[in-house]
């Protein structure tokens, strides 16, 4: 069905699903539009209600206050409503019964992943991490999943990987905004093994302590990213497209952070959006049989 098709309230409720993605999205914007209208919509959907729980799991409100909206958003996703009042869940609510592979309930274990931080949830193992990590990215890419279409039984195996790769490489660009926010996700028993306890992670004392720790989680990263990639042959062409612009954009920004962790210290590593349009460029001319972004 095309826009035109579409009632107006709709078509107007996935237009603000879009509005957010490609003002919020950042990285994921580039891969999102090499999508066929009707799966761009759909994920970008996804995008606009992840958008908004991480959005309460992120704000400037007391805890108790996050913790019921986030229990409000799990009501929403069971609710069945089709009111047009809400736009994201106007369009989501369509977005299922056109897409019915998509598993809405994954949703909720992002929700879990956002208490887990509002409650200041830290973990002494990668295996208690890898838990997380599964919760808050694992679970969209499952999602993303459910727009693509894949017959191979492997397939939500793989996108779990890949979310897991993304959400490494957020926690490592992010270290300082998370500890300035009493967050370390980190796993204790790394930055006990590298001697940086991450107790003053605004200075570059424990330089050298500091850049063996990213190596080892930046290489930890390019496992689940060698595994999560497995999932491109899997796709059609678009979807690959897509799913390699977003992998591809985020391995660029982990090359970047291993080639200089201190100046994830100094703040934000990004890449120039001219770099984020050759990657997609490239993902969409360059994906090979085997996966690989030539």
């Amino acid at each position: 069905m095309t826009m035109t098709e579409m009632s107006e309230e709709l078509a107007a409720a996935y237009r603000e699903c879009e509005r957010i993605t490609w003002s919020q999205a950042r990285n994921f914007a580039y891969g999102i539009r090499l999508l066929p209208p009707a799966k761009r919509r759909g994920l970008a959907t996804i995008y606009a209600f992840a958008r908004r729980v991480d959005d309460i799991g992120d704000g400037d409100l007391p805890a108790d206050t996050k913790l019921q909206q986030l229990e409000q958003a799990r009501h929403h996703l069971t609710s069945n409503s089709t009111s047009n009042e809400d736009p994201v869940l106007f369009a989501l609510a369509d977005t299922a019964r056109r897409f019915p592979d998509v598993p809405i309930e994954a949703f909720g274990e992002l929700i879990d992943g956002c208490v887990a931080d509002v409650r200041g949830t830290t973990y002494e193992t990668f295996d208690d991490l890898l838990h997380y990590c599964r919760c808050v990215a694992g679970s969209i890419g499952r999602l993303s999943l459910g727009i693509f279409g894949a017959d191979d039984k492997q397939a939500p195996v793989l996108a779990d990987s890949l979310g897991v790769a993304l959400q490494l490489t957020n926690i490592l660009r992010d270290i300082r905004e998370d500890y300035q926010n009493g967050r370390v996700y980190l796993p204790a028993e790394d930055l006990k093994k590298f001697d940086c306890p991450l107790d003053g992670a605004s200075s570059e004392a424990r330089a050298p302590q500091f850049t063996r720790l990213v190596e080892f989680e930046a290489e930890r990263a390019r496992d689940w990213y060698a595994t999560g990639l497995r999932l491109l042959p899997m796709l059609d062409r678009r979807s690959a497209a897509c799913t390699g612009a977003m992998a591809g954009i985020y391995r660029r920004l982990l090359d970047r952070i291993a080639a200089e962790p201190v100046a994830v210290l100094r703040g934000r590593v990004s890449l120039p959006a001219s770099q984020k349009a050759a990657v997609a460029v490239k993902a969409l001319t360059g994906i090979t049989r085997s996966g690989r972004i030539q």
